[in-house]
């Protein structure tokens, strides 16, 4: 590992650690002087410098995520906007809603006429890892429908229902008010909430995400955005292995 005196353009660890979320630059200063943090494998020190881009730091035998230059937004999608970068049909797409600079992509789809949470970076790795079923990153919606499902119809959906791609995985399901539906899905297909309460006889009237993993805020408005907390992305990155493994 360089010296501090190796890297006189390094960061400060406990800024580092301040810019993860583990805590303020003064309990993170504790957190060093208490030997729960080390760089490269070596327990570290105050006053230490790291690089960012390079270093392993880990907290209590976690690695933190610290490189630079990541971004992530929450949005809240309102209906009508597609979730893609470009749209050969003119129709509004949802980097459209998040700022042009760094370039972002969607994780996941929304169908155009589905709301609610989605998520953009430029966080490849945390981008594979959120999409791939393999990890199973929950996603929950709350649907109005047609109709006032019955009981049966709403173990048929925890069970799982045969859809044209085949038999869909377990789900969780509530029925807050008579139309409504909460479903929370791990799977990624196609539709696959809208095809899923069409199979049991109740379509989709109106479909809103409301969670993803760990994430949900009520707060934002359709069409409003903001950054996550370093706190979030920590979570995000628990939720998916990266925080342990990456």
């Amino acid at each position: 590992m360089a010296s501090d005196a190796e890297l006189p353009g390094g960061e400060r660890l406990q800024k580092v650690l301040a810019q993860a979320g583990i805590g303020s630059r003064r309990v993170c200063e504790d957190y060093i002087e208490d030997g729960r943090v080390s760089v490269n494998g070596v327990i570290a020190h105050l006053g230490q410098r790291v690089d960012p881009e390079a270093d392993v730091v880990e907290f209590d035998g976690s690695q933190i995520g610290v490189k630079a230059g990541l971004v992530h937004y929450l949005l809240n999608k309102p209906g009508g906007v597609v979730t893609t970068a470009q749209d050969t049909h003119g129709r509004p797409t949802v980097v459209e809603l998040v700022p042009t600079e760094p370039r972002v992509f969607p994780v996941g789809r929304l169908d155009a006429e589905t709301e609610g949470l989605l998520l953009l970076t430029n966080d490849g790795d945390l981008t594979h890892r959120l999409t791939h079923p393999s990890f199973g990153i929950e996603k929950e919606y709350l649907a109005e429908v047609e109709g006032a499902p019955s009981r049966g119809a709403l173990r048929r959906l925890r069970e799982g229902v045969e859809l044209d791609d085949g038999m869909t995985a377990p789900a969780k399901v509530a029925q807050p008010a008579p139309n409504l539906i909460r479903l929370t899905i791990h799977e990624g297909r196609n539709r696959q909430v809208r095809r899923m309460c069409d199979a049991v006889g109740h379509p989709v009237l109106r479909l809103v995400r409301t969670r993803i993993g760990p994430l949900v805020d009520a707060t934002l408005a359709p069409g409003e955005w903001r950054p996550l907390t370093q706190q979030e992305v920590r979570s995000l990155e628990r939720a998916v292995g990266t925080a342990e493994d990456a």
